[in-house]
């Protein structure tokens, strides 16, 4: 099991529909190669964890930083992990509109993000924290794991 963090920024900026798609897509594909982790998107920053086999996500990462809806992709982390911190395939994205966010089913508002799992080394929880700081912005509520506490 391996872990990857990267930050990347969008191209242009991802409608409503265009986070939709890719969400429809993401939940395809990364249940079929059993891929999990969590993506956050705002104004055009975009920072995923992934997590699985290695054999699967590292071609995946590549695959990702040659896609032409990315710039300026930058590999943050790249290790073997014990286990998974994020079991359930989740993105979160900072509404663009409020009245049209509800409608995008599997998103969730800032506020909602789920705590940063224990299961993380103390370094990757906190890179976690600083990601979600950096795309959604430091008033965002962060629950720390107990382990940073």
């Amino acid at each position: 099991m391996n872990h990857i963090v990267y930050m990347s920024r969008a191209v242009r900026p991802l409608s409503d529909q265009d986070l939709q798609e890719l969400l429809d897509q993401c939940r395809r594909d990364n249940a079929l190669h059993n891929v999990t982790g969590v993506l956050f998107y705002s104004h055009g920053n975009i920072a995923q964890l992934i997590e699985g086999e290695s054999s699967i996500i590292d071609p995946l990462y590549e695959r990702i930083s040659r896609d032409g809806r990315h710039s300026n992709v930058t590999q943050l982390v790249n290790k073997p992990i014990p286990s998974r911190s994020f079991p359930d395939w989740s993105m979160a994205f900072h509404p663009l509109e409020s009245e049209g966010f509800t409608a995008l089913g599997g998103f969730l508002l800032p506020n909602q993000v789920p705590p940063t799992p224990e299961s993380l080394t103390i370094a990757d929880a906190l890179l976690v924290d600083l990601v979600r700081q950096a795309v959604f912005g430091a008033d965002t509520p962060t629950t720390p794991s107990p382990s940073l506490a």
